[in-house]
């Protein structure tokens, strides 16, 4: 390991350039002075490795063409010896797999050739616009995704990861869930916090007027574009455009939107010539999108686009021990905005809501928790004033079930375990890796419970 320590400005270079061709180091190196920042250049991966190992940048600029490699080899390497340094690879024109797999193997982003100077001050800033708050974002409040259980650690620990990055984001999860919520978060604590977040329902927008809704027209443009219009991707400019419900968009706009984050600028309706605009898409929807590529609805290269990292919201019932914390906090902010006194669960309430199924999710507890404070005739809301459908009653909690008379307590354990591992082996589609994150394990945790309950194949 290199370094493992955060970096501080120091007094010598700022950034390192890779690149063979010296011109293109040179033209790059007087641009980067322009903006303030001191630059090396190296010719090879060998220089760039010597150079990592002897100086501290604060930026890595790579072309994906070396001699002795690639930019991707590059990337690796410094994810791996210097875990703290942002890399951005130069990849040429057209070449957007490149970049998606440069991003994939843990780059912050992506230049395409040629190197356009609004797009390179675009990525200075964000880079030391990180830097600058390495640290804060243990300070800012992350309590808006709230919970204790393996599964919500682990996803506000990646959530802290991925804010540091520019890579597209797609997240999954059941409806309710809260994937705005960590949408918001990635925002919140990344170089963008200060300039818009735009959330858009992709499904909310009628087909005729999305090109327009999201690249904005030029006055004349249509009957009624009395005046030039910004679009979505104008308002967030800077900042981050959240697309949810993505899986509806028509496959005509689904064009227009993958040329739109492919080369970083779009035309507005009635215009000539294209804008530039720096947007971090994040990504959502509770469909199936892989499904939805395989039946011909979506679009292959636009899902590779966005599904550059994943994160996976749990649903309720896969974290149980949750539930009643936040009960206790929605109940407070319900109370609060209804101007009732403060509610509490009793022992009763709580049981029922740890077994219920939750099919809508964080977004259906806060109903439930509603209409009971409603219907309850004190401040102890009982489990009959939940109103709780029974055929969604048991479904959540098998392992809470008891066990039947004569059974070895062992036997009855592992059966539980089983069935929850099969259960998410199933959803994953067999994707181990997918089911540990499922579990809210780690992947040598779900290989050794296989092995030890005989799953192994």
């Amino acid at each position: 390991m290199i370094q493992h320590e955060r970096r501080t400005r120091s007094s010598g270079p700022d950034v390192l350039i890779v690149d063979d061709e010296d011109d293109i180091r040179e033209l790059l190196e007087l641009t980067l002075l322009r903006l303030g920042l001191a630059s090396d250049g190296a010719a090879n991966l060998a220089e760039a490795r010597r150079l990592l190992g002897e100086k501290r940048y604060r930026l890595c600029l790579t072309d994906m063409r070396l001699p002795d490699g690639d930019g991707l080899e590059l990337v690796r390497y410094i994810s791996e010896n210097v875990r703290d340094l942002p890399v951005a690879v130069i990849t040429a024109f057209g070449s957007m797999d490149n970049a998606v797999t440069a991003l994939k193997a843990g780059a912050f982003d992506y230049l395409a050739k040629p190197v356009s100077i609004d797009q390179l001050r675009a990525l200075v800033k964000s880079v030391f616009s990180v830097s600058a708050k390495d640290g804060e974002a243990h300070n800012k409040d992350s309590s808006s995704l709230i919970g204790d259980s393996p599964a919500m650690v682990q996803v506000r620990s990646l959530i802290e990861k991925l804010a540091r990055s520019q890579a597209p984001v797609f997240i999954s999860g059941e409806s309710g869930s809260g994937k705005e919520r960590a949408a918001r978060m990635i925002h919140d604590l990344g170089p963008r916090a200060a300039a818009p977040f735009v959330a858009v329902n992709c499904g909310a927008i009628p087909e005729n007027l999305m090109e327009s809704e999201f690249f904005g027209a030029k006055k004349g443009a249509f009957t009624g574009a009395d005046s030039d219009r910004e679009g979505f991707f104008q308002a967030a400019h800077g900042g981050t455009l959240f697309l949810d419900e993505v899986g509806d968009l028509p496959l005509a706009m689904q064009v227009k939107l993958l040329r739109a984050i492919q080369e970083k600028k779009f035309r507005r309706l009635g215009d000539t010539v294209e804008t530039a605009v720096d947007v971090r898409i994040l990504s959502a929807t509770h469909q199936n999108l892989k499904a939805m590529v395989e039946a011909s609805r979506f679009r292959q290269d636009l899902f590779y686009r966005l599904n550059v990292i994943e994160l996976r919201m749990p649903a309720l019932r896969e974290r149980s021990e949750d539930i009643p914390r936040l009960a206790e906090i929605l109940l407070e902010r319900l109370a609060e905005a209804s101007g009732l006194p403060a509610a509490t669960l009793s022992a009763g309430a709580v049981k029922a809501l740890g077994a219920y199924s939750f099919p809508g999710n964080v977004r259906e507890l806060e109903n439930i928790l509603e209409r009971a404070l409603a219907l309850s005739s004190g401040n102890v809301i009982e489990a009959d004033d939940l109103l709780l459908d029974p055929a969604d009653i048991g479904e959540s909690s098998p392992a809470l079930a008891a066990a039947p008379a004569g059974t070895d307590l062992q036997d009855y354990l592992d059966q539980m375990e089983r069935h929850a591992i099969e259960d998410a082996l199933e959803k994953s589609g067999g994707n181990r890796t997918a089911a540990a994150r499922h579990l809210g394990v780690t992947f040598r945790s779900l290989r050794y419970r296989l092995e030890r309950l005989g799953m192994k194949e």
